[in-house]
């Protein structure tokens, strides 16, 4: 009996998946400076991904680049967030359950320890409710406990449906470009005080809003994040 609902349960997310992919074949994809963090990767190095909540899906068609790595991603405990980990789970990802209104901090300790193991991680900078385009201090936390840089990705597109959702979410519209491009290396020193780590984050927030908007400014966007 188990294994029947399982298998009932896993079926519409096999669908969600495969109906992503068949989608994301109609979109052109481009990369910028994608050597140079696979290089860093093979060399032995770790990174933490930081992405917009407002770019998620539109990131999707491109992830499993990324896949051989395993990478680690912090999900919320919510239906919506279960539909999102069994995908990224079918693209070789290991969500890890929580956000910052719920089990926050169980989940950010289990990705300072999966740090140790495995080399990458991804963090959405202001999910899983907002405000949009304000980074939370989990990522800098993150940063801080694991040693480990974190690198932003900016994600771009030529046309977009815009959802009615908290964060604008972007969906790309079939037959669009899709522009990634990956940020330098941001490291963040361990045991810092109150206002260093303010600093940090805000740092980070002001950097990457500057350069999403640049981006998406080439596409003839205004304002989206």
């Amino acid at each position: 009996m188990r294994l029947s609902l399982n298998m009932k349960s896993s079926f519409p997310m096999m669908i969600v998946y495969y109906i992503l992919r068949l989608y994301f074949l109609t979109i052109r994809i481009e990369s910028i400076n994608e050597d140079a963090i696979l290089q860093h990767l093979n060399s032995g190095n770790k990174i933490i991904t930081a992405v917009w909540h407002q770019r998620i899906v539109a990131v999707l068609g491109y992830v499993k680049r990324f896949s051989s790595y395993r990478p680690s991603v912090m999900i919320s405990k919510s239906r919506d967030g279960d539909l999102i980990a069994a995908v990224y789970s079918r693209m070789n990802f290991r969500p890890i359950r929580g956000s910052s209104s719920r089990d926050g901090k169980k989940a950010l300790a289990a990705m300072v320890e999966d740090l140790k193991d495995h080399p990458l991680a991804v963090h959405v900078l202001d999910g899983p409710r907002g405000p949009r385009g304000v980074v939370k201090p989990g990522l800098i936390v993150l940063a801080e406990q694991s040693g480990v840089p974190i690198v932003p990705i900016y994600v771009s597109m030529s046309r977009a449906w815009i959802l009615n959702s908290w964060d604008g979410c972007l969906i790309p519209k079939p037959f669009s470009k899709i522009v990634i491009r990956w940020g330098q290396p941001r490291a963040i020193p361990g045991d810092i005080d109150q206002q260093t780590f303010e600093d940090a984050r805000q740092g980070i927030e002001t950097h990457m809003l500057e350069n999403q908007r640049q981006d998406d400014r080439r596409f003839g966007w205004k304002d989206l994040i």
